[in-house]
């Protein structure tokens, strides 16, 4: 027993000073895990037989409804990106509040906010608002770290604004280890967590971060005028003109962002139609931009949202044995809509086609995904050789030993999830660490949306600390030479204290994240 104790807590920390040396994810999970369960069968400690559940692993997640929505929110983001919305959107609500002191700090986490809801991928966030925002702010005379930390800390609200991948991953990982929890416990009509019970969770949390982040600048303002001073009046545009301008560039990315969010929260879409719905939207709206057959564009994204209000209005199912007058109406009415729109979704395919952008997207979304999926499958088979090696038995011993029972083992789960940031990608830590200490911390009566909010909250942090977050690889990569490493982490690390703090709110305030799914859905 001894062996085989030790084997699984070396095998957690083989796999993580591996990943530290850059070697593929999914190989190396894949691979130590081969490696650790050929040591356990030499020396009699691990069962075969669990290697005979990874195909049912790999087939149910082939067959999981749920993950459908990955592709298509990442196809979504990623055309939302190549239409430019993000430079229209940082141009106007520049010359907005730039007149305020600190303002272009305020437009860059306005943007960034509705950037996070629109394509949800931090890469393209980041490296957007870094080559659109910093070059203006620097100019201004902004204090580099500022303008960096606030760039940054705007790129990661894509991982907590939902539609976010890091939810939906989230959300399934954790709908798995509730179910397991509740059957563990003797419940064998356990309840469900779903992804718009994440979604909705994590709504408000995101936007007082979003508040945290401005109320940060307007101090920092206040306190040291010299780090965010005023941009001069820009005479040229007339008020009206920017307001004008201003509006015109908003309302195109609220109103999908409203569609795609609203048919979630109202109950009239599951997630993963609720991203069907986006990508669709984001081909209409890139195609719009792109010119030619506006009309018919602009037509079919008239129809898909009469074709949405009239899903939330009528009872429009084929496959009933008596449909009224009413209802087949507005079947026909539904068919002549999804008309209009296909004819407008040809019309934009078309035109980004020809400019090259449709297969851009695509091959971008290929890759993306294609490497979530091999993680998914490599993850798989590292939780069953862990599990088999006797891994959960010794993180629940773990756990129960903590001091102040279920409030002392989220705090050491947090602890260590905020650690491994610093050096883990958020989908290694979706799918190598929360498989393991979910299912223990819900069998101890923890809230399962609370529970995903928090650990949401903590992998955006992953993003932002130094040395080694995302955010600030994508920020260092496209910053001038002017600005240094050094005053990027600077710039980090105000907004990793507040991300921190929001996390502690949430903590002490459990509501915060629990309300508005009950009040939505009723089911947790």
């Amino acid at each position: 027993m001894e062996l085989r104790a030790s084997l699984d807590i070396l095998m957690f920390v083989t796999v993580c000073a591996v990943l530290l040396t850059g070697f593929p994810v999914a190989f190396t999970l894949a691979g130590v895990a081969l490696a650790f369960g050929v040591i356990g069968i030499v020396f009699g400690v691990f069962d075969f037989g669990f290697m005979a559940a990874l195909p049912q692993r790999i087939y149910g997640n082939m067959t999981n409804d749920v993950l459908i929505a990955v592709p298509l929110f990442v196809f979504m983001g990623t055309m939302l990106e190549r239409s430019k919305v993000a430079e229209d959107l940082l141009e106007n609500m520049g010359r907005l509040f730039g007149r305020l002191r600190g303002g272009l700090g305020y437009s860059v986490s306005i943007v960034g906010a509705l950037l996070a809801a629109s394509t949800g991928i931090v890469g393209a966030t980041v490296v957007t608002m870094s080559l659109l925002a910093l070059p203006t702010m620097l100019r201004r005379g902004y204090d580099p770290s500022l303008a960096t930390g606030s760039i940054a800390a705007a790129g990661t609200l894509g991982q907590i604004i939902p539609p976010s991948i890091v939810l939906v991953l989230l959300g399934d990982t954790l709908a798995n280890s509730y179910q397991r929890a509740q059957l563990d416990q003797g419940i064998f009509s356990p309840e469900t967590l779903s992804v718009g019970d994440l979604f909705a969770g994590a709504l408000l949390p995101g936007l007082m971060l979003v508040g945290f982040y401005i109320l940060y600048q307007i101090v920092r303002a206040a306190l040291d005028p010299k780090s965010s001073p005023a941009m001069p009046v820009d005479d040229s545009i007339p008020t009206a003109e920017l307001y004008r301008r201003t509006l015109r560039a908003l309302i195109p990315p609220v109103a999908l962002i409203i569609a795609v969010m609203g048919s979630i929260l109202g109950g009239i879409a599951t997630p993963t139609e609720a991203a069907a719905l986006g990508a669709i939207g984001s081909i209409l709206l890139a195609g719009e931009r792109a010119g030619g057959m506006k009309r018919a564009v602009r037509i079919a994204a008239l129809s898909l949202i009469a074709l949405l209000i009239l899903t939330s209005f009528m009872d429009l199912r084929t496959a009933r044995s008596e449909i009224s007058t009413a209802d087949q109406i507005g079947i026909w009415a539904a068919y002549l809509l999804c008309t209009l729109v296909a004819i407008g979704l040809a019309a934009s395919i078309w035109r980004l086609w020809l400019s090259g952008v449709i297969g851009e997207v695509t091959q971008s979304t290929a890759r993306i995904t294609s490497m979530v999926f091999v993680i998914l499958i490599g993850a798989a088979l590292f939780s069953l050789v862990f599990r088999g090696l006797g891994g959960d038995d010794t993180v629940h011993e773990f756990l129960n030993s903590m001091p102040g029972g279920a409030t002392g083992a989220i705090i050491t789960v947090m602890v260590i999830m905020f650690l491994l940031g610093f050096f883990l990608d958020f989908i290694e830590i979706i799918f190598v660490v929360v498989p393991i200490v979910a299912p223990i911390l819900l069998m101890m009566g923890v809230d399962p949306v609370w529970l995903g909010v928090m650990m949401a909250l903590n992998l955006q942090t992953s993003f932002l600390t130094p040395p080694f977050g995302f955010a600030l690889f994508y920020l260092r990569g496209v910053a001038p030479e002017s600005v240094t490493t050094m005053q990027i982490y600077r710039g980090a690390i105000p907004f990793v204290g507040l991300q921190l703090l929001a996390i502690t709110v949430v903590a002490m305030f459990p509501s915060i994240a629990t309300w508005l799914p009950r009040l939505l859905f009723s089911t947790m």
